[in-house]
């Protein structure tokens, strides 16, 4: 009856430790050239518009739920240090052909787009270190496993484009080594370091990452992914069939939560330049200042959910996380009779619009903006007359904003937390490799999807239609929580081996 020995116990939480460093770089890799991006794309190919930016941070999200299931699928019958070493070595790979990138004479912008494909392809591997977790954790363990993971998740988003404002002090000139054909400048520098990130965790990987399997009491026992180092006890608690009807329910529940999170994020900077009159550099200034108060609010909540859902179980904490993200964008709906300030006005009672200049330009403006500056010296600021819903629907106060963005802020992380908790002990013994996966994919598909909604219905309609049409998902996803609620319980507790 002995769970395990202290050397074990040693060794699998060294290996969880090497999958928490891996989803921290794959998350790093995503944000450290987010900023950056426009500026560089700009400079290596003047063709590129605003429209194929769009596409090229698109890219990460559309290799990532492309590779997420492969390599999850892999991880179920070959030890999982395959899988992690290759789509790490493809990151490297991707991030040294994005330095690059300036080094054709045509076609850059194709390169670039290529690159950053690559790079999200490889962060598939978030449905490997997700299923391992899973696996090498009881359910005692789990919820704390899964809550660092996440935490380490959004360190990397946090940290990335602090390592891309530490790069700018390289200059856009920076050195060229001639013999490499290397420019190291403020555009290559955070890849090339992303990089060798990268080859470190390789390393690590081969170095300390281990095979572990224990089952939901914590008694070691052998996979499938053994390379000889597990106990021969075969794990009899994986008998029995998986509930897909709960397993189907979180993958929706998944999606409309970084859905609705993407739609956040993505609406931020035109809605605080509409309602408040803010230029795109006070726009993106203070909402970058808010997104880093968020991130550090949300790595807060990581650690607290911990502790909490010894108290209140998982299930009633994802309840109230939905319940605070409804309330979050409840209180984005204009409710006053105030109308935000409209460009066309300012410019009719010949007012003198603030103004930018031109070499603060912010890597996110799009090259219809630049445009717009090269040719009036004035930044038009407010709701523009050309979004008719402007000149009848009331601004959103500020107050309202900040209030929705603690909110959001703290709803978010507790719903990804739990999410990845619940369905992991659904699933139980069984390989998890390919539905982390699928829940890997239904989450890049959201942050696609996600963008897209919101920018067609915000413009086209405003922002009572677009924060409504949110709430409307979001209780429609309550309601099916409702529905599933009693089938979201650990495989084992389901089959009686355990008691909730």
């Amino acid at each position: 009856d002995v769970v395990e020995t202290q050397e074990h116990y040693k060794s699998r939480w060294r290996s969880i430790w090497i999958m928490y460093l891996t989803m921290f770089l794959s998350s790093v890799g995503f944000s450290i050239v987010i900023m950056s991006v426009w500026p560089y794309l700009q400079k290596i190919d003047p063709t590129a518009d605003a429209s194929f930016l769009g596409w090229i941070i698109a890219s990460y999200s559309i290799g990532q739920m492309i590779a997420s299931p492969l390599f999850g699928l892999w991880s179920n019958y070959r030890p999982r240090r395959e899988p992690l070493v290759v789509s790490t070595a493809i990151s490297v790979a991707a991030n040294c052909l994005y330095a690059y990138v300036h080094v054709p004479h045509s076609h850059n912008k194709y390169y670039m787009l290529t690159a950053r494909a690559l790079v999200g392809f490889g962060a598939g591997n978030v449905a490997v270190v997700r299923s391992y977790i899973a696996g090498a954790t009881s359910l005692t363990e789990r919820t704390s496993a899964m809550a660092n993971t996440s935490a380490c998740q959004a360190v990397g988003f946090i940290l990335g484009p602090v390592f891309q404002t530490c790069f700018t002090l390289i200059g856009e000139e920076g050195v060229t080594w001639k013999l490499l054909c290397l420019q190291l400048n403020m555009y290559t520098a955070p890849v090339l370091f992303g990089a060798l990130l990268g080859v470190i965790n390789i390393i690590l990987i081969f170095a300390i990452f281990r095979e572990h399997r224990v089952d939901d009491m914590g008694r070691q026992c052998k996979s499938i992914n053994s390379d000889g180092e597990e106990s021969d006890v075969l794990d009899q608690n994986a008998e029995g069939s998986i509930d897909h009807v709960a397993v189907v329910a979180l993958n929706v529940l998944f999606f409309v939560i970084l859905f609705v999170f993407a739609v956040f994020e993505t609406i931020a900077t035109p809605l605080t330049m509409d309602m408040y009159s803010w230029t795109r550099k006070e726009a993106v200034f203070y909402n970058g200042i808010i997104l880093s108060v968020i991130g550090i609010e949300s790595v807060i909540v990581f650690m607290a959910v911990k502790m909490l859902s010894k108290k209140t179980g998982e299930r009633a904490i994802l309840h109230g996380g939905l319940l605070i993200v409804l309330v979050g964008f409840f209180i984005l709906l204009p409710w006053g009779k105030k109308l935000p300030n409209i460009q066309w006005q300012e410019i009719k009672n010949n007012s003198i619009p603030r103004t930018v200049p031109t070499e603060m330009l912010m890597p996110s403006w799009s090259l219809q903006d630049v445009q717009l500056l090269s040719n009036h010296t004035a930044e038009p600021v407010g709701c523009p007359v050309t979004q008719s819903w402007c000149l009848n629907t009331p601004m959103v106060y500020l107050a309202q904003y900040i209030t929705s963005d603690v909110l959001i802020g703290l709803g978010y992380p507790v719903c990804n937390v739990m999410s990845y908790t619940l369905y992991s002990k659904v699933l139980g013994p069984k390989p998890q490799g390919v539905y982390m996966g699928w829940l890997t994919a239904s989450g890049s598909g959201a942050r696609i999807l996600g963008p897209v909604f919101v920018s067609q219905i915000y413009t086209h309609l405003g922002p009572r239609w677009a924060f409504s049409l949110i709430c409307g998902v979001v209780v429609v996803s309550l309601l099916l929580l409702e529905i599933v609620y009693k089938r979201l319980i650990a495989f084992s507790v389901r089959y009686g081996r355990m008691q909730e």
